[in-house]
């Protein structure tokens, strides 16, 4: 069974019939059960099209923060062979929120950077539920700085609420740590690709994804702050989170025509969580074409970098 959000009501009720009924057929407690099962299936898979087919921004908010969501981890087990991970800024320590390393990607080698949220209690609470201390953003800008001596290119998966907003934090430099990892992605010499996979908020988001292609699942996010937190500011007043997310325009639909990010991946019917491997196939397809598009070019990829972005400002 999925973790089913609000607007899934009427498929989770759908969902719930046809389990009973598939219960009671494997305990010989109903007579022929198998056409009522496909009717129910068929119905459950349109309310579940008719639910996914409008979605709102809210809505799509609530998909991009779904629990069984395929996170930073899974995209790397999914996609990349002989992965090695690092640790630690050589600095203050490591940061679990932010997994980066080395590995080969369909033989070839790059680095992986990502936020990872966890999957379950212990693991959310090992990777801090994604939020990046400083160390972690030091520890990027130690890797990115690695690949970009040896001239390996970098993928970078987005999936985080924000950067940590401790004290602690504030006060190791939590400011200037993301600052600096979004000036180190911006002056790579070598290709990047950055994919926002969940939530891509704020500035620890935007630290990992200045690159040369930005993606974005079909249901993720991407915003300067989440929906509550602009509501809080704007009219003190939280439970207006809908209102802040129409608004700021945080759905991939919106910023692929503010021209903010360069292509869309699509999803499965009812979200990334209910196929996780055919989403992460087609990343991974995306990331092949877009690589091989780089491939063999004469591309400065820290000028194209430079004009992508001075772009946006002059194109707003």
């Amino acid at each position: 069974m999925y973790n089913y959000l609000d607007f899934e009501k009427p498929v989770q009720d759908l969902e719930g019939k046809i389990l009973e009924l598939k219960k009671l057929a494997e305990n010989g407690e109903a007579v022929d059960v198998g056409d009522e099962i496909k009717r129910l299936e068929k119905r459950s898979r349109d309310a579940l099209r008719d639910a996914y087919k409008a979605l709102t921004p809210w809505q799509k908010v609530q998909v991009a923060r779904h629990p069984d969501r395929p996170h930073c981890l899974d995209y790397i087990n999914g996609l990349f062979t002989d992965f090695t991970l690092l640790a630690g800024d050589r600095n203050f320590g490591e940061d679990n929120a932010m997994v980066g390393g080395f590995a080969r990607f369909r033989g070839e080698p790059v680095l992986v950077l990502g936020q990872e949220k966890g999957n379950d209690t212990k693991s959310r609470l090992k990777h801090n539920f994604g939020s990046v201390r400083p160390e972690g953003y030091r520890k990027a800008v130690r890797l990115l700085e690695m690949a970009d001596r040896f001239n390996i290119p970098v993928v970078m998966l987005v999936d985080t609420a924000g950067a940590y907003p401790g004290v602690g934090a504030e006060e190791r430099g939590q400011a200037e740590a993301i600052a600096r990892s979004t000036s180190t992605c911006l002056g790579l010499k070598v290709p990047s690709i950055a994919i926002v996979i969940g939530e891509g908020g704020s500035g620890g988001a935007i630290a990992i994804a200045a690159a040369n292609r930005v993606f974005m699942l079909e249901h993720a996010i991407y915003s300067v702050i989440s929906p509550e937190g602009a509501a809080s500011i704007l009219w003190r007043d939280t439970t207006r989170s809908k209102d802040a997310a129409t608004n700021m325009k945080i759905t991939a639909q919106d910023l692929l025509s503010l021209k903010i990010i360069d292509k869309i991946i699509e999803e499965p019917l009812g979200g990334a969580h209910r196929n996780a491997e055919a989403v992460i196939s087609a990343t991974g397809d995306l990331i092949a074409r877009t690589f091989g598009e780089f491939n063999g070019s004469n591309i400065d990829f820290r000028e194209q970098r430079r004009e992508k972005y001075l772009a946006i400002g002059r194109s707003l």
